[in-house]
């Protein structure tokens, strides 16, 4: 029993359910959005996001250690350096306390005076060597002359022996002599040869010397340089956009040198570096002009051309990006580094062809609003209207997709009836169509609007009815009648 009344008051619900919806229905009255096709030019955009960055940035590091004792001056306003600075080439930057690399000059240049001075004495000694091997050499010469002279005489006594005109101890006396002119000509070789060697000695003493001296200069050479690295200078002309120091802080310099200051070459050439997906890359080619816009400047909208197409891709979650470079002229300074732009690459650009919005391409009937006069399944059988090119058009990459059959929908009498049409490029908003039965001004269904007709009124049977006295009271005299 109690079922039996459970699926009573469910067929009851039911009925009363359905009775509302097919009075709620009957009860409406549907219009249609429609819009117009056009013949315009399609220019068909690939978006993507990207960096202004400046074209050439220049990183001024320290190349010694040290205390920033000050930092330089404006050379156009003579204030003091800091963030937006335009400096020129030379231009002091920051002096780091140099008091240590002045006294390492000093003892370099006290150094470099010792050397130079060992080194003429060293010349000194080879020029005394010099003159002692000269003097040895001469003497030699003087040692073999006499001892000839002693050989001569010697020879003539042997001679005059025999005939009793000399005497025997004469004739000792000149061999004796004779004798002691070969040991003085053996003596004076060996004085040559030692004068000869001591010359060699302070020969290599000099070049010992020299090499002392150029090491000398050579640490003078690196002391003044380090003490010309405590004054920081622009490199090159541009604007300071970044500085990392102040004074009182001390930099170390190691491996790496510490960055001071990032200075921008020249800030009316800014470069856009944009990520674009591997899916569409192949569009993009070197010269292709591009817009863009900033959120700085919503309301403008810049130019752009790629200059450079990076090879080294980057992949962040499976996903495969390549950097685009964009040249932007920004001679007004309106751009600044580092804003974000979105940028429109234009793939490709469709002149004096028929436009119709992609909702038109979307939008499928309900089978209620077709006319009776359309075959059933026609619909379906054409392509459904879907426009498949417009479906990947919120990439941009309609342009080169393929052509397809599609559908688009005009009113007749309050139906609709379909037009087959064959669907090319699209903007993303717009799709180029081509048929037939198409043409320039006539008017295409996006979708329906269902009003309730004001006459009818709809109850839902399922909403609490609420009366005032006066409705209860006029409600009787009607059942009284």
């Amino acid at each position: 029993m109690l079922k039996t009344f459970v699926f009573a008051a469910i067929a009851v619900g039911a009925a009363a359910t359905g009775g509302w919806f097919w009075t709620a229905s009957a009860s409406t009255s549907t219009t249609f959005r429609e819009a117009t096709v056009e013949r315009d030019t399609l220019v068909v955009t690939l978006t993507a996001t990207g960096t202004l960055e400046p074209e050439e940035v220049i990183d001024v590091g320290a190349q010694v250690a040290g205390m920033i004792r000050e930092f330089g001056h404006d050379p156009k306003t003579d204030k003091e350096i800091d963030y937006g600075t335009v400096v020129e080439p030379t231009t002091v930057l920051a002096q780091i306390d140099d008091a240590i690399y002045k006294e390492e000059v000093q003892l370099a240049r006290a150094a470099c005076k010792q050397a130079h001075s060992q080194r003429a004495q060293a010349e000194l000694a080879v020029a005394q060597s010099e003159a002692n091997v000269k003097r040895a050499e001469a003497d030699l010469v003087y040692a073999k002359a006499r001892w000839a002279q002693a050989e001569r005489d010697k020879a003539r006594g042997e001679k005059l022996r025999n005939t009793s005109a000399i005497s025997l101890q004469e004739l000792d006396t000149l061999i004796s002599m004779a004798e002691q002119m070969a040991a003085q000509v053996t003596i004076s070789e060996a004085a040559l040869t030692q004068a000869k060697s001591t010359l060699q000695s302070t020969k290599s003493m000099i070049e010992e010397a020299q090499g002392k001296v150029d090491q000398a200069e050579a640490s003078l050479r690196k002391a003044e340089a380090n003490l010309g690295y405590t004054t920081i200078r622009s490199p090159i002309h541009g604007v300071i956009i970044d500085r990392r120091v102040n004074i009182g802080q001390t930099v170390v310099a190691s491996l790496n040198a510490p960055s001071l200051f990032l200075i921008a070459k020249d800030l009316t050439k800014l470069e856009i570096w944009a990520s674009v997906n591997e899916a569409d890359i192949g569009q993009i080619r070197i010269g292709q002009k591009t817009r863009f816009t900033v959120d700085a400047h919503p309301d403008d909208s810049f130019q752009g051309e790629v200059s450079q197409i990076r090879l080294n891709a980057t992949m962040t979650q499976n996903v495969v990006t390549y950097t685009v470079v964009v040249t932007v002229d920004n001679k007004d300074n309106k751009l600044l580094p580092y804003l974000t732009a979105n940028l429109q690459f234009q793939v490709a650009k469709k002149e004096d062809v028929l436009l119709v919005p992609n909702a038109a391409l979307r939008w499928q009937p309900r089978a209620e609003i077709v006319h009776p006069d359309v075959p059933r399944g026609a619909p379906e059988s054409a392509g459904g209207g879907t426009g498949s090119s417009s479906g990947r058009s919120g990439k941009g990459r309609g342009g080169n997709a393929p052509r397809n059959q599609a559908m688009v929908w005009v009113e007749d009498n309050g139906f609709v009836r379909p037009i087959p049409v064959t669907v090319g490029a699209t903007d993303g908003a717009k799709t180029e169509v081509s048929g037939d039965s198409l043409k320039e001004g006539m008017k295409v269904v996006m979708g329906e609007v269902r009003r309730a007709d004001a006459s009818s009124k709809t109850v839902n049977p399922f909403q609490p009815q609420i009366f005032n006295r006066r409705q209860q009271q006029q409600q009787q005299g009607q059942q009284g009648k």
